[in-house]
């Protein structure tokens, strides 16, 4: 957390910042805020799969107690306009979402939500768009390919402990990568590194016949299924029976997948618009890049900086949220 702070040059002295208080490797999300110097940082959290509220309370103060920061961090489980009315930077996270028109219109003018992800990949249902839009509040991604963030470079290893999870081996695997966006170079060169054959396809009706050992989807999420009856039989008409389907990111119909003869990981449903597997699978590092490459990205536009390819900053685009 000291290095990604000091590599991406974080500084919050001043702000007042609303985040979500979790726990796991997002436990750090509130404490990395307060380590760059936020004068004061709201954390909201509620009860969930992952912990309970004392759970989350409990991890999160320990370890802003060991960094000397407790005295910053205050931790809700609800959030009055009081709070609304005095904050910077709200981030696009887990427990805090949806940001609704509710919480958006009682925003002072020149706050900045921290989306916490590439802008390419916002997703509607996070956040209320034409509020923001209204309001004239930026929605700051976050460049994960920034050499001090590189969160990318982290994908390649993911989408290997998913296949590896599933039961395959990878070196000698046949995978048949089906990938229509920005994930498609990190995502080959971590599979062919191992020694896979991968084909790639950007789309499930470019897929051919061959004996492929796992198709991995790493399709943009759309308002349709990526993956549906149609596609699955598709699939099925070019691979065996028992062949593996991956859910990297966008929505399948795994009932279809099952019934034409797949295997599909990860075993249990994923939620709409979400990957099938978290960052923090393969460890922390991952999420505290991330996260505090978001909170980097906020704050530089925050301070009225400007946004250039190369840098921090991404702006969801005003077009998009109307």
């Amino acid at each position: 957390m000291n290095l990604a702070v000091a590599d991406t040059g974080l500084d919050m002295s001043g702000m007042t910042v609303l985040t979500e208080a979790a726990t796991g490797a997002y436990v750090v999300t509130p404490v990395l805020a307060a380590m760059a110097g936020a004068k004061h940082v709201f954390a909201f959290t509620r009860p969930g799969r992952h912990g309970t509220v004392s759970d989350t309370k409990r991890e999160t103060m320990e370890l802003a107690a060991l960094l000397g920061v407790a005295d910053r961090i205050e931790i809700l489980e609800e959030i009055s306009a009081k709070i609304l009315h005095s904050v910077d930077i709200v981030t696009n996270s887990g427990h805090l979402r949806p940001l609704t028109t509710e919480l958006i219109d009682q925003l002072r003018d020149d706050a900045v939500i921290a989306l916490m992800f590439e802008a390419w990949e916002f997703r509607p249902e996070d956040l209320d768009i034409g509020a923001c839009a209204r309001r004239k509040i930026p929605v700051v991604g976050v460049n994960e390919r920034h050499p001090a963030v590189d969160v990318f470079s982290f994908l390649g290893p993911l989408v290997v402990k998913q296949l590896h999870d599933s039961g395959l081996a990878v070196l000698g695997n046949r995978i048949g990568l089906l990938c229509d966006n920005d994930f498609l170079p990190p995502l080959r060169t971590g599979l062919t590194s191992l020694g896979a054959n991968v084909k790639t396809f950007n789309s499930v009706a470019a897929v051919h016949p061959d004996a492929w050992d796992a198709f991995v989807v790493a399709l943009q999420p759309a308002t349709t299924l990526r993956v549906g009856q149609a596609e699955a039989a598709h699939l099925a008409a070019c691979a065996h029976a028992g062949t593996v389907v991956v859910q990297f990111w966008g929505d399948i119909d795994r009932t279809a997948l099952a019934r034409n003869g797949f295997a599909v990981w990860p075993a249990g449903p994923v939620k709409q618009g979400h990957m099938g597997i978290l960052l923090s699978e393969i460890g922390p590092e991952p999420i505290v890049r991330l996260q505090t490459g978001g909170l980097r990205a906020a704050e530089w536009v925050r301070h009225g900086g400007a946004v250039t390819p190369d840098g921090f900053a991404q702006l969801v685009p005003w077009q998009a949220m109307t």
